[in-house]
């Protein structure tokens, strides 16, 4: 996922993106059971029920038969394909971690020894050409926030599917993506089942962490002269409010139609909260000893009183992209870190 947002789209209501994917699953249930079908199924993970039509916020697209050379323009379509047992000949690296693969250690087993391309693609600077090379019969671009004449100019060569216009951009839910995926592959059913295990895994995670339920949470980013605090249309703050966690009001308001706002150092008192999470070390020049060491950071009573958590590494990168693969990941290593800082005692520190 990109760091920063091309532009801004209003907030849709939520009873709207779930009416349509319920839509969408509907059309993508029904198909046929002959020989050729069933071929077709085997050759793309047991994909079958083509032809489908996805709807999303450019119009509809229409996938004829099962995709076999499948791009994933998006920053985290990789981990959706593999996760329903396609491999794409090419994806989008996501940013974080290393750049010499797309392949992140939490998909590394489902994607074997598969050669997977790179795209090395800055926002807003994708080579339409170069990905009709490819060849492709379809072009995941759900996670990429795509303009529509970048989806004009792919959509020449291969039926490509955005994200819906039921959120801001990047600001889909990894359940719906997850669903409009499957939907795309012809597995709307294997989708629901990543969907309803993941979820069980916070269901789980909320049970086991009552001490996190309504807790104020602060989800930041630091800069050289500003901190980036992430909305709750934001997939990493999604993660904290799946946990029962609730980002302030306030942080709506700064960030407005965007997934995230940005404040001067000396307005950090709008994330002095009872969590105030610090992630994209990477991205942070003089990484976590340089956030610890800004007196306006150590001035916060979330600093002072040890509800600060730094995530980093692994757990950094599965926590930015949040995708049904990586965020068990991230529960992983977030989870003790929560725990440390909601535990009253200003000594366990993340």
């Amino acid at each position: 996922m990109p760091r920063t947002p091309a532009r801004r789209r209003a907030r849709r209501p939520l009873a709207a993106a779930a009416a349509a994917l319920a839509l969408l699953l509907l059309a993508a249930c029904g198909g046929g059971d002959d020989d050729d079908a069933a071929a077709a199924a085997g050759a793309s993970g047991g994909a079958s029920g083509f032809p489908v039509t996805v709807e999303h916020k450019f119009g509809s697209t229409t996938i004829p038969s099962a995709p076999q050379r499948v791009v994933a323009l998006g920053y985290t379509e990789l981990d959706y394909a593999l996760a329903l047992g396609v491999t794409p000949v090419a994806a989008r690296y996501p940013q974080f971690g290393p750049t010499d693969t797309a392949v992140r250690p939490w998909a590394a087993e489902l994607a074997g020894d598969a050669d997977v391309q790179v795209l090395e693609y800055a926002f807003g600077a994708i080579d339409t050409e170069a990905v009709a090379a490819l060849q492709p019969d379809l072009v995941l671009a759900v996670t990429s926030g795509i303009t529509q004449a970048e989806y004009d100019a792919l959509s020449r060569f291969a039926p490509v599917v955005a994200q819906t216009d039921d959120y801001i951009d990047f600001g889909m839910p990894w359940q719906d993506t997850t669903r409009l995926i499957g939907q795309a592959l012809g597995q709307p059913e294997r989708a629901e089942e990543l969907v309803a295990d993941l979820e069980a895994e916070f269901a789980a995670a909320r049970e086991e962490h009552p001490e996190l339920e309504g807790l104020e949470v602060a989800s930041a980013s630091y800069g050289a002269n500003e901190v980036f605090v992430f909305a709750a249309d934001d997939l990493r703050a999604r993660f904290f409010t799946d946990l029962g966690m609730v980002v302030p009001a306030e942080v709506e308001e700064l960030a407005g139609d965007a997934f995230f706002g940005s404040l001067s150092l000396e307005r950090l008192d709008l994330v002095d909260r009872d969590v105030l999470v610090w992630s994209q070390l990477q991205f942070t020049e003089g990484g976590r000893e340089a956030i610890e060491a800004d007196p306006l950071v150590q001035a916060l009573a979330a600093t002072r009183e040890g509800r600060t958590v730094f995530i980093g590494g692994e757990a950094d990168d599965a926590l930015q992209v949040s995708t049904v693969l990586s965020l068990p990941t991230a529960l992983e290593g977030v989870l003790p870190l929560l725990e440390a800082a909601t535990d009253g005692d200003p000594a366990t520190r993340s």
